[in-house]
């Protein structure tokens, strides 16, 4: 027969190790769904969506031709204006990250520029 202070031995070794796989598993997932999502951060750079969206616009305006253009151009504007914070709201959950004005980040290595993704969302070249 074992001795009891063997198997207090025994039992205080199988408590210490599931403890420390507990604590372990629980800061594995603390670093996976909460702490590593929360640095994670994407830019965009607004001014020159509407920059670029603001040229287009410019473009079809100012292009000879007459009513035909002025009302594509009232429409691409209509439709951005509609577009562009539905986009906003989307790039979030798409990147799985926080969604900031380039501008508002200075020197993060987590920043990641989500601007193509929004042209292209946007309809922009």
């Amino acid at each position: 027969m074992s001795s009891p202070l063997s198997r207090a031995l025994h039992w205080l070794f199988t408590t210490a190790l599931v403890s420390a796989l507990v604590a372990g598993a629980a800061l594995a997932a603390f670093d996976r769904w909460v702490l590593r999502p929360a640095l994670a951060i994407g830019t965009v750079d607004l001014a020159e969506i509407y920059r670029a969206k603001e040229a287009q616009f410019t473009r079809l305006l100012t292009a000879p031709g007459g009513e035909d253009e002025r009302q594509q151009a009232l429409a691409l504007a209509r439709s951005f204006s509609e577009r562009l914070p539905a986009a906003l709201d989307e790039l979030p959950l798409e990147c799985g990250c926080l969604v900031v004005v380039r501008t508002a980040v200075v020197g993060s290595p987590y920043a990641r520029d989500l601007t193509g993704l929004l042209r292209r969302k946007v309809d922009l070249p």
